[in-house]
């Protein structure tokens, strides 16, 4: 089985440049996937329906499903970007 390539990639952020639209809530459209991926530091990843946080760190990656509203807290210094996906990126 082979891991699924991104066709696209958000630019890294940190705790200062992380965009308000990443703050907010928001979503994914139909069929894509988004895999958060924190390359320093910890953020929360926070599920609105139904509400749930995942602490998200270096080397532990989050999935993101399909149209499921979500945002980001850094939790401190962090740098992290998401990377974008047609099928889910992780078994």
């Amino acid at each position: 089985m082979s891991i699924p390539e991104p066709y696209k990639k958000t630019p890294e952020f940190d705790q200062e440049t992380l965009p308000a639209g990443i703050r907010n809530a928001h979503s994914t459209k139909a069929g894509v996937w988004g895999l958060l991926r924190v390359l320093e530091g910890e953020v929360d990843l926070i599920f609105h329906e139904p509400r749930r946080s995942v602490r998200v760190s270096a080397g532990h990656p989050a999935t993101i499903p399909p149209e499921a509203v979500h945002h980001v807290e850094a939790q401190g210094p962090m740098r992290m970007r998401v990377e974008f996906y047609h099928e889910p990126p992780l078994p």
